[in-house]
């Protein structure tokens, strides 16, 4: 079998985007701008919310969006529930803004929080709750909500991978009190770095804006400096320069108007590039399942459509074969895989000052070592996806 690449994504760079980015640069006016607001409008309108606020990185959205609650009672040290299972960013970003995350294990089907398992970690310093849609799939959104609404919690939802997903008939990043995704360059919508947070409060958007900015009293909508060449009647309206006046402990984390270029540009064919994954992922999802039960994945379950960030891939405990004997085997194929991340609490040394030990999330532990994902990319072609099934089977074939 000839060999063929197949790289994990691949970016649509659009001639809009190239447009954009010529304009930025003439215009020399490269910090957060008036592109970077056409970004938010745009982004808040094809997810259906009032306010988005873009930041620098998915990460930083994540912190954000949770530090808006100390405005509203939250005090350092309080308690974030997060799953076990995620991308690193997701516990470090609630330390980042000031809280403690406490895990909770994840369903192995779905790689997602599990609802069940919340209402134990609640605390009487528990102030919100933090489901990821992890490779795009809906975390069991009514569920985590009634728990919250029972014990009064707020739920900012992780989309960071979970573009275009849907649950119940509604769009992920509209089912909590505010949503962070990250546009990374791997990611379905992408700014190459970046980060947006959604909300339908105008109250959260206007202290993300402060946020982002270093804590600024200075947290407009629409900056008449930034976007107009206009002087602000505000700035000085109390006889004090606004601009240097802080709120709030703050980041500093705008996006810049080349990402926010690249970010528009790709909005422009968004709906193109959702489909095409899509299509992928459910192709190759239905293409997987010659091999279970030695290799699974997961599946789109009715009531919902996952956003086709990636297709993950988890060995069974007893194949006569590991993980990473199969990520090695991908790699001299050419084709490129990620691990299927870690339990934070237990496989990553960062969080080991809170002093759990491996087998307390089990699932999360499990999908840690036998889980992997590989991309679905709009590139992606059919004989690529071709190509990735049969080295799959050449592979298991050779071992059993």
């Amino acid at each position: 079998m000839a060999l063929m690449k197949i790289p994990f994504g691949a970016m649509t760079i659009t001639q809009t985007a190239k447009d954009l980015i010529a304009e930025a640069l003439d215009s020399e006016r490269l910090s957060s701008g008036k592109l970077v607001r056409r970004l938010e409008e745009r982004f808040a309108e094809l997810t259906g919310v009032k306010e988005a606020v873009a930041v620098s990185s998915g990460t930083d959205a994540d912190a954000l969006a949770l530090a808006v609650l100390h405005d509203f009672g939250a005090n350092r040290g309080d308690e974030v529930i997060v799953p076990a299972l995620s991308f690193v960013a997701t516990g470090n970003a609630v330390l980042q803004a000031g809280f403690e995350p406490v895990f909770v294990d994840i369903e192995r089907h779905t790689l997602n929080i599990d609802p069940t398992r919340i209402e134990s970690a609640i605390t009487d310093r528990t102030v919100a709750i933090m489901p990821v849609h992890l490779m795009g799939k809906p975390a069991e959104m009514d569920a985590i909500n009634a728990v919250a609404c029972k014990h009064k919690l707020y739920v900012i939802e992780d989309a960071a991978e979970a573009h275009g997903a849907t649950y119940k008939g509604r769009t992920i990043g509209t089912l909590g009190d505010m949503a962070a995704y990250s546009l990374y360059v791997a990611h379905i919508i992408t700014a190459i770095e970046g980060g947006i947070v959604t909300t339908d409060r105008e109250d959260f958007a206007e202290i993300l804006r402060s946020l982002r900015s270093h804590g600024r009293a200075c947290k407009c909508k629409q900056c008449v400096i930034n976007t107009a060449d206009q002087t602000c009647h505000k700035r000085f309206q109390h006889g004090v320069d606004i601009r240097f006046i802080f709120e709030r402990v703050g980041y500093s984390c705008k996006m810049n108007e080349l990402e926010a270029a690249i970010g528009l540009g790709s909005m422009e064919v968004y709906e193109q590039i959702v489909a095409q994954r899509h299509r992928n992922l459910m192709t190759m999802i239905g293409r997987v399942a010659e091999f279970a039960p030695l290799l699974t994945t997961f599946r789109q379950e009715e009531h919902e459509t996952i956003g086709p960030h990636a297709l993950p891939l988890l060995v069974a405990a007893d194949a006569p074969f590991t993980r990473d004997e199969l990520a090695a085997h991908l790699e001299q194929a050419n084709i490129d895989s990620r691990n299927l991340f870690s339990s934070m609490p237990t496989q990553c040394v960062g969080f080991a000052y809170q002093g759990h030990e491996l087998g307390e999330f089990p699932e999360a532990e499990y999908c840690g070592t036998h889980g992997l994902h590989v991309g679905v990319h709009q590139a992606l072609t059919d004989e690529q996806i071709d190509y990735l099934i049969d080295t799959l089977r050449a592979f298991i074939a050779g071992r059993t």
